[in-house]
């Protein structure tokens, strides 16, 4: 199929969306179909307010209408509620073109922590945002459930994999290398932005043996940075480095309460390292049972039983998860229009479109 995939999250920003999408749009190539991404880095672009690593699109519409007609699409499939997917679905209503959504970040309550506007008010927006989405596509059984009961439609499950390659029990240690020759064992880390909505201090404010290890960055970094002198901050790493401190770590932490599902969490596991999380989504759908970390609403309870973890399970229940798996579901969901409906739509469209440069001509 030729599909076209809008988003506003895209390289270089780094985060789970990002190495989701990225992941599944090099899949889909490699399973024979053609991607066309419209991301920020093709428009102007303004920085996100209180996030400013974040690009937001202006004046994108015109240009993605362009897109649109020139790479004719047999799928639309939009990621994220921002500019470039208001532009996106927008123009895909007007004309009638089915397309298909994704729910990758709790967004009423990442905003809520962010500004004074009310949970309510973001899942408003988002039900609106959604409504006309042949298909919601969502991480786990657990945000299916919470965004039925919330009255949004169509909601199908799009799971996520992990690169068992690149994150691996055989990797060397790391953190020596960094500074850490006299930190004390055990590691536990905690891998991602470092923004208020990831709920990073949770994790830092907890009585633990050893050394906290906080790997990422973001806006929220020199405040706990100087509020947390004894955690190890050691700002973003990428590729091997990355995978490296996920092995390296003897507990991975996830304190956050508004992903919708953690793909560090496979990423450490997959190097065999236990995960300790509040019950929250994600970690309550891949953990329990996994004999790969545990849940606890006590989150140092969950991160001392990790310690007694065999990281030979770990390692084995993460190489269940796959990029390929994940993106043959991504493909069965999408809503493509049938022939010979979709060469009439796009015939019709070429047709008004000439029209219209002819009567603007004249």
């Amino acid at each position: 199929m030729r599909i076209v995939l809008a988003t506003d999250a895209w390289e270089p920003q780094v985060n789970g969306v990002v190495r989701t999408l990225s992941r599944i749009t090099a899949e889909c190539r490699a399973m024979g179909h053609e991607v066309e991404v419209i991301q920020p880095g093709q428009f102007k672009t303004m920085p996100m307010p209180t996030y400013p690593e974040i690009r937001l699109a202006l004046g994108a519409e015109e240009e993605i209408r362009e897109r649109l007609r020139a790479f004719e699409p047999e799928a639309v499939h939009i990621a994220t509620e921002g500019p470039i997917g208001i532009a996106t679905r927008r123009i895909c209503v007007e004309w009638k073109l089915p397309f298909t959504t994704s729910y990758h970040t709790k967004f009423p309550e990442y905003v809520s922590a962010r500004f004074p506007v009310p949970v309510q008010l973001g899942y408003a927006y988002m039900k609106w945002f959604h409504r006309p989405s042949g298909r919601l596509m969502v991480a786990t059984p657990t945000l299916r459930d919470e965004l039925t009961a919330h009255g949004f439609k169509n909601v199908s499950p799009w799971t996520r994999g992990v690169d068992t390659e690149l994150f691996n029990p055989s990797l060397k240690p790391i953190y020596d290398e960094l500074g850490g020759e006299d930190w004390p064992r055990p590691f536990f880390l905690n891998v991602g932005r470092v923004a208020v909505e990831k709920n990073i201090e949770a994790f830092l404010e907890l009585d633990l043996p050893g050394t906290k290890i906080v790997v990422g960055d973001g806006p929220a970094r020199a405040e706990l940075e100087a509020k947390y002198p004894k955690a190890k901050f050691l700002g973003s790493k990428f590729g091997e480095d990355l995978a490296r401190c996920f092995r390296d770590a003897d507990v991975f932490v996830f304190p956050s309460w508004t992903d919708t599902f953690g793909l560090v969490i496979l990423e450490a596991m997959a190097t065999g390292t236990p995960v300790a999380a509040y019950p929250a989504h994600g970690p309550i759908d891949i953990i329990p049972g996994s004999g790969a970390g545990f849940i606890d609403d006590d989150l140092k309870t969950a991160c001392l039983k990790c310690l007694d973890v065999d990281r030979k399970a770990v390692r084995a229940y993460a190489e269940k998860f796959s990029w390929r798996a994940s993106a043959e579901e991504f493909i069965a969901n999408l809503e493509p229009y049938p022939e010979p409906e979709r060469g009439r739509f796009w015939r019709r469209l070429r047709r008004i479109t000439r029209l219209r440069k002819k009567a603007q001509a004249a």
